[in-house]
């Protein structure tokens, strides 16, 4: 890599309640991620529950080599759910970016010092035709804005994914277009790296 290339590195946390397919788009970012050439972890942590506990994950991606994917002040935090955002949002960089699923979160934020965009990811889904694709909306904003991976990356990693299944292939990539679709209409500019 020569000094004009700029160097990708970004991490970010997913976190909700069990159930909410938090682990799935942290797999489905870092398996894109790694297909297309970067270093990446993912690293899951789930409550006492499977479903209806807490979950979250936290993924890496970088051009270099990733020193440790421990990641205690996350670039961005995805966050589906009222307890998620009280234990996360304090970890958060400053200056950094927080998308949130209006349609469930409803506490206020304390911070003024980051980025948040709020997504209604479940009123969105339900518009897609399937309501447990609200993780997929979530993704799709947050590719919209950080372009850490490209469009056609994530699609290939659903195929991947998904197999001959392709009735779920389709809806969750409706529910990623539409979560794009939506950042689009919002104006918003993309994030750098």
């Amino acid at each position: 890599m020569n000094q004009s290339e700029k160097l990708l590195y970004a991490n970010v946390t997913m976190a909700g309640f069990g159930g909410q397919g938090l682990m799935f788009i942290g797999k489905l970012l870092a398996y894109s991620a790694m297909k297309t050439g970067l270093n990446v972890t993912w690293i899951p942590s789930y409550g006492p529950e499977m479903r209806g506990g807490t979950a979250n994950c936290t993924v890496v991606l970088s051009q270099r080599e990733i020193g440790s994917p421990v990641i205690t002040s996350p670039q961005a935090l995805i966050i589906m759910n009222n307890p998620s955002l009280d234990a996360f949002e304090g970890r958060l960089q400053s200056n950094g970016h927080l998308f949130m699923n209006s349609s469930l979160v409803t506490n206020e934020i304390t911070r003024g010092d980051i980025q948040v965009t709020r997504i209604p990811a479940n009123d969105i889904a339900l518009e897609v035709g399937e309501k447990r694709t609200a993780n997929m909306v979530m993704l799709g904003a947050y590719i919209s804005q950080t372009k850490v991976v490209t469009k056609p990356a994530i699609f290939e990693g659903l195929k991947e994914f998904f197999g001959k299944k392709m009735e779920f292939f389709e809806v969750n990539k409706r529910a990623f277009e539409a979560g794009m679709k939506y950042m689009g209409n919002k104006g918003s500019p993309p994030l750098g790296p």
